[in-house]
């Protein structure tokens, strides 16, 4: 039953809802036995019902391919437990505000982990005036580059896009900064954390 969803997760969320079988089959227009097979392993349901399952259940299309169940414990949406997906095929960039179920192009993606900088991965951080002024050493070329840097506040987080070729460059209000994230197409997540005096 592992194929594209588990008789465990139907289970789980069937008695997390306080339904018996026959009313979750009752709901999709099935036997009970039907739903007996799916919970044990012994049959699969049909494509064309996952969609109402899931409804049925209470839970994301995604969220029962993945095989379990996501609780955002973030209820207050704090920007500095913010995760970060990015798409390996389209390069698509996508923020949440805590735990979540991500998918583009057809795969589900998993929250980054940021890496500390290293030598070959370090930004220059300047304060001009109200600003941070940061740039990197990093190559930009076609195959490698990075392609965003994001300011981390508490009441947000702000993306500059950066282009193969084009300078590695960006501003941020200095005002509530404090981390900036950057993202390498070959080599992941970075995070540069400032220190007292506002510089990483």
């Amino acid at each position: 039953m592992n194929q594209y969803v588990t008789g465990a997760m139907i289970k789980r969320l069937r008695e997390s809802r306080n339904l018996a079988q026959q009313q979750l089959a009752g709901l999709l227009g099935v036997s009970d036995k039907a739903i007996s097979k799916w919970e044990t392993g012994r049959g699969y349901p049909d494509i064309s019902l996952i969609e109402p399952l899931a409804a049925a259940l209470g839970v994301s299309v995604i969220e029962l391919f993945s095989g379990q169940s996501v609780t955002n414990a973030n209820r207050a949406a704090n920007m500095l437990r913010s995760a970060l997906y990015v798409c390996p095929i389209c390069g698509n960039v996508i923020q949440s505000t805590g735990q979540a179920v991500v998918s583009c192009c057809g795969i589900v993606l998993p929250p980054l982990e940021a890496d500390p900088e290293d030598d070959a991965h370090r930004l220059c951080i300047q304060r001009v005036e109200n600003e941070y002024y940061v740039t990197s050493s990093h190559d930009m070329s076609k195959t490698h580059y990075i392609s965003f840097i994001a300011a981390v506040r508490d009441d947000g987080v702000e993306f500059k896009k950066l282009y193969p070729e084009g300078n590695a460059e960006a501003r941020f209000q200095i005002s509530g900064t404090r981390y900036l994230l950057y993202y390498c197409n070959r080599h992941g997540l970075f995070c540069c954390f400032f220190s007292p005096s506002g510089v990483c």
